[in-house]
């Protein structure tokens, strides 16, 4: 499995209150094991010096709202690019 680790720091200029620094892909065999690497190399990693950790699922299954088919695509694909909303097809 595919995981994608997003860091944020926190940055009082921007309107959320945070700022995100980086996302990283690793590849692991569960989320557990993920979480076990990301808390050894950062023992506090939900809250650290103002930053903060989250760990998703790269890819998620959803489904083609025109040919009702299921396939993948990242978390963080916006919705007007994603073949899963009325907003991609309406184009």
């Amino acid at each position: 499995m595919i995981f994608t680790i997003e860091i944020h720091k926190t940055d009082k200029r921007k309107k959320t209150g945070e700022r995100l620094v980086g996302k990283y892909d690793f590849d692991r065999k569960d989320m557990e094991s993920m979480e076990r690497e990301v808390s050894a190399l950062y023992p506090t990693y939900k809250t650290k010096d103002g930053y903060r950790f989250q760990i998703f699922e790269t890819f998620v299954t959803r489904n083609n709202m025109m040919g009702g088919g299921e396939y993948q695509e990242r978390y963080d694909t916006p919705r007007y690019c994603s073949p899963s909303s009325e907003a991609y097809w309406s184009m």
